[in-house]
């Protein structure tokens, strides 16, 4: 019995978010937790998770059937049984569909030979989130893939961010493509004040690549608060996430935002690494869930 099984990392946003999607600079990191796909070549198709045990399911995991249904146009795929286990919060910011996405078409990709690079696997992870959400950046599923801190669209590899970084999940879904149709209903009807915004956000992505570069953490910070407000500003923020992050930023974070879509799911919090636990303990007391990870150069690989 032929089985494989790859995983790729969730994302934070240091900055960008929304305005990436109008061609804006961004300034992404891999984290490590990760999205395990067990690939396994079978008669019948069936796929399997917390959400449920199907055959073909657009509806439970339309992303996977859309990789499946992709990766059947290079390849014969008679029957696949897919196990999907993940450490990332499901709608929550921090790139839980493209990491799915990623993980299948590489597993898929080495269970069948269909040769793709990298480079391949990204811009198809891309075309398929853009198929399912209607507008979709190609930040998330470039990132799962490579892994690291990139800078897009210029897919600029920066240093490593190695301070301590807390997330805060609100528990509370958001819907990527109704936020993002938000956004651009909002700057269709004010383009004179939602455009200057989102090119503003691109700047602060422009100013923080320096600033990451020389690991400038608190002034970095200064600048991710800088950028929740504009994302305050068109709409994205609620308050479950405000709680969160003024309770980070009690607790001594360097910053708190929002990262993703916003609406609810995840903010982040950067913090001096002496700071991680008092940090993570406010979001907890704030009624969050407080999870402590790290950047990471590995995007997505086989697990042996």
């Amino acid at each position: 019995m032929q089985t494989i099984t790859c995983s790729a990392p969730g994302k934070i946003y240091l900055f960008g978010e929304h305005a990436v999607v109008y061609g804006e600079s961004a300034i992404c990191c891999a984290v490590d937790l990760r999205t395990r796909v067990q690939a396994t070549v079978g008669n019948t198709i069936k796929i399997s998770s917390v959400l449920g045990d199907t055959g073909f399911d657009q509806d439970t995991y339309p992303y996977v059937c859309a990789v499946i249904k992709k990766m059947s146009e290079m390849t014969h795929i008679r029957g696949i049984s897919l196990r999907i286990d993940s450490d990332i919060p499901v709608g929550s910011g921090l790139g839980s569909s493209a990491a799915v996405t990623i993980a299948t078409i590489q597993a898929l990709n080495l269970l069948f030979g269909c040769g793709l690079e990298l480079e391949d696997i990204a811009t198809l992870g891309h075309s398929i989130e853009r198929m399912i959400q209607g507008a979709a950046s190609p930040t998330d599923t470039y990132v799962s893939t490579m892994g690291g801190v990139v800078m897009v669209p210029q897919r600029k590899k920066l240093n490593l961010i190695d301070c301590g970084i807390v997330i805060g999940n609100t528990g509370k879904f958001s819907s990527t493509r109704q936020l993002v149709s938000n956004v651009a209903l909002l700057k269709k009807r004010y383009p004179q004040i939602i455009d200057p915004i989102l090119s503003t956000i691109g700047r602060l992505s422009q100013i923080g690549e320096e600033l990451v570069v020389n690991k400038e953490y608190e002034a970095i910070g200064r600048l991710m608060n800088i950028n929740q407000g504009l994302l305050d500003a068109i709409g994205v923020s609620s308050s479950e996430l405000s709680n969160l992050i003024y309770a980070a930023r009690s607790a001594g974070a360097y910053s708190a935002k929002i990262t993703g879509a916003g609406g609810g799911g995840c903010m982040i919090a950067l913090t001096d690494s002496c700071d991680v636990e008092k940090v993570a303990s406010g979001i907890t007391q704030a009624g969050g869930e407080a999870i402590i990870t790290k950047v990471t150069e590995h995007g997505v690989k086989v697990e042996y």
